[in-house]
């Protein structure tokens, strides 16, 4: 199954997408937050669809898609997950999971702009696999990691590099401005996926493909991030683990390359769709 949320910015409806067209399944009653997916949500609304399916309203195509799952308790991001992107930020291969967190106020949908922040000169992309949990996890054993996901889905990111590296302290400050996670096109169902491990993920600025890379380049797997995350904090239904990018980002060129307004960003997951953002300055209201 894919998920999708449509609809105007903070008010988007819940959606389902089959044969690549977007249903709507406001009638279900749910968002798809906590509580869809630690009471069997994804259980329940696959048999309301399969009941419902002639009578679910389709949704006009070109409809604003919102992130394909409401705001979750945290977003939960993996640093140098990639063998060649750690190499090319010059810094050594993590010996355990680098955690970072983005706050939940920056995720955005997935073809929204990105606005580079005040005083920002150092905007970046980072296109990753992104997954959510769907039940409850704390000290998981890696053997069972993979039952607490829920499905899987594309993010970009967006890292402010300045404020991530020469601000002092933790990473945080560089990754959680508006607009910073935009998600989606769609949440595909575990079952979706075959092999989290082995999907190509891209990232094109303005047409060029600068990010081309496979998750089979991790550093650390899916079970053993769950596993290690978990020892540190609960994660709870609905929550995104984001689990870093590979090589291509604007920091590693020299000299590196950042983005400014009028640039536009597109990335893709295999199985996980394409989403599209440009890139505009940031304006006071």
């Amino acid at each position: 199954m894919k998920l999708v949320r449509f609809g105007e910015a903070g008010n988007e409806k819940p959606g389902v997408m089959i044969d690549e067209k977007i249903y709507d399944v406001s009638s279900f009653g749910e968002d798809y937050n906590e509580n869809f997916f630690s009471g069997d949500g994804l259980e329940r609304l696959a048999a309301f669809v399969k009941a419902r399916r002639q009578q679910l309203p389709a949704v006009a195509d070109n409809t604003r898609l919102g992130p394909p799952f409401a705001r979750p308790s945290k977003i939960v991001c993996i640093g140098l997950n990639y063998a060649k992107h750690a190499a090319e930020t010059n810094a050594p291969l993590p010996k355990e999971p680098i955690i970072f967190m983005k706050s939940t106020s920056s995720q955005v949908g997935p073809n929204d702009d990105i606005i580079i922040p005040r005083d920002s000169v150092k905007t970046d992309w980072e296109v990753e696999l992104a997954f959510v949990i769907g039940k409850k996890a704390s000290y998981v054993e890696e053997a069972d990691a993979m039952q607490h996901v829920a499905g899987y889905c594309l993010h970009n990111d967006v890292s402010e590099r300045e404020f991530q590296l020469e601000r002092g302290g933790t990473w945080d400050k560089g990754k959680g401005c508006d607009t910073f996670a935009p998600m989606g096109p769609w949440l595909a169902t575990a079952d979706e996926i075959e092999d989290p491990h082995q999907l190509r993920l891209w990232l094109k600025l303005n047409g060029k493909i600068l990010q081309d890379s496979n998750t089979s380049d991790f550093v650390f797997n899916i079970p053993q991030l769950i596993a290690y995350i978990s020892k540190f904090m609960t994660l709870l239904p609905g929550d995104v683990i984001s689990t870093g990018t590979p090589s291509g980002v604007g920091l590693g060129f020299n000299p590196p390359v950042y983005l400014k307004p009028g640039d536009v960003v597109e990335l893709g997951i295999d199985g996980l769709g394409i989403s599209r953002q440009h890139v505009k300055a940031y304006h006071a209201h």
